[in-house]
């Protein structure tokens, strides 16, 4: 099989990457599977699934699965960012000299099915997750599994989908903000679609 320039893709995946990459630059927003469909002269959705998929395993995009508008660029797996000493936050401390270690985060972007959510709001602000963050999640095959105190994006009829604390006691869950100005979201447990649980935070700045 032809392979690209991409390295590891064949000549339709790099295909379908290069025109995803030009058409997100343009409108700020990820491609329908019918847009993708039309543009690589497609009649049928498999081979466009196909391709965003070997895309995800291949750590070129961020997808969920059936979801195309939650499609996110990743441009390259990050495989040895340098850690440079530590930084005060307090008082100071003698400046970094030499790289001691590699922060490697190519296991959590080749984990399968991760998809990207941006942050609303500032229910979880005291985690560290402020308005405008991205959230790299896991998705969750098996909610029993959860532990309290996981953070997970959750779909709640009749709210939508929120990013909170997972707890559960008896026969409910509870949904807690890191934010006192909000109160707990209380839910059945069959009321409740868990989506997935949260791998990284990624800010920009």
């Amino acid at each position: 099989m032809e392979t690209s320039s991409e390295g590891d893709l064949t000549q339709a995946q790099n295909e379908l990457y290069g025109w995803i990459k030009d058409y997100m630059k343009d409108f700020q927003h990820s491609p329908s599977i019918r847009q993708m469909m039309q543009a690589m002269g497609l009649k049928s959705p498999a081979p466009i699934q196909s391709r965003l998929k070997h895309l995800q395993e291949k750590g070129y995009i961020s997808w969920q699965e059936g979801k195309a508008r939650t499609m996110q660029i990743i441009d390259e797996i990050v495989e040895g960012v340098p850690i440079m000493g530590s930084v005060a936050a307090g008082g100071l401390i003698e400046t970094y000299s030499d790289v001691q270690e590699n922060l490697d985060i190519s296991d959590v972007l080749k984990k399968k099915n991760v998809f990207a959510l941006i942050v609303n709001g500032d229910s979880m602000i005291d985690a560290c997750i402020a308005d405008g963050d991205m959230v790299l999640m896991e998705p969750i095959t098996d909610s029993h599994s959860l532990r309290n105190g996981t953070i997970v994006s959750a779909m709640v009829p009749g709210l939508g989908t929120t990013l909170k604390y997972f707890v559960k006691r008896g026969g409910k869950i509870f949904l807690e903000a890191a934010n006192q100005a909000y109160d707990p979201i209380m839910v059945d447990i069959d009321q409740i679609s868990i989506q997935g649980k949260l791998l990284a935070v990624w800010r920009k700045v």
